[in-house]
């Protein structure tokens, strides 16, 4: 019933599901561009019309009674963002507890526009030896889902030129507040 309710969601916000669920039981999903509040919304539904269980680390002050019990059940995991180095470290030893688990983060780490993408999720990849998976919600077609793979190979400039190819025609609720697709130099 869920399920139905979930793509009933969907449907009214004139979302198409794209992609499928990976055959890899432990990955990684990074969704680009981060713009708006809704992009929570619609990726939640969107995880529940398809059936699948993604973990996701949501800032800790989210977790009040009765949202962090709803949070929970919808896979949040609270995430304290002054101690972000903990989440690396967090979140590859969630993947080495589990034989299957999937997460999800967005690699600008905010809705605002900042100067490039937080490197996490490729030192979460790496660590756990997880593949990462591209996730969109691109609002100019409407479209929503898992629709790429990235391998790491360990050089991170070549592989995120790829996430930058990738990326590139996806368009946020609000395109200018997207970051763009780069590491801190």
């Amino acid at each position: 019933m869920l399920k139905r309710f979930a793509r009933l969601i969907l449907w009214l916000g004139g979302w198409e599901p794209v992609g499928k669920i990976p055959e890899e039981p432990r990955a990684i999903f990074i969704v680009a561009p981060h713009t708006s509040n809704w992009d929570g919304l619609w990726a939640l539904a969107y995880k529940t019309a398809i059936g699948i269980d993604v973990r996701f680390f949501a800032k800790h002050s989210l977790f009040w009674f009765p949202l962090g019990t709803l949070l929970r059940w919808l896979g949040g995991i609270p995430l304290d963002r002054s101690r972000a180095m903990s989440a690396v470290s967090q979140a590859v030893a969630m993947f080495a507890a589990e034989d299957t688990f999937y997460f999800g983060l967005a690699p600008e780490g905010t809705r605002a526009l900042r100067e490039s993408w937080k490197t996490g999720f490729y030192r979460i990849a790496e660590g756990a030896q997880v593949p990462v998976f591209f996730a969109v919600l691109d609002y100019r077609r409407k479209q929503i889902g898992i629709a790429g793979r990235l391998e790491i190979t360990g050089d991170s400039r070549a592989d995120l030129e790829k996430c930058a190819d990738f990326y590139r025609d996806i368009e946020g609720r609000w395109p200018e507040k997207a970051t763009p697709v780069r590491f801190a130099e």
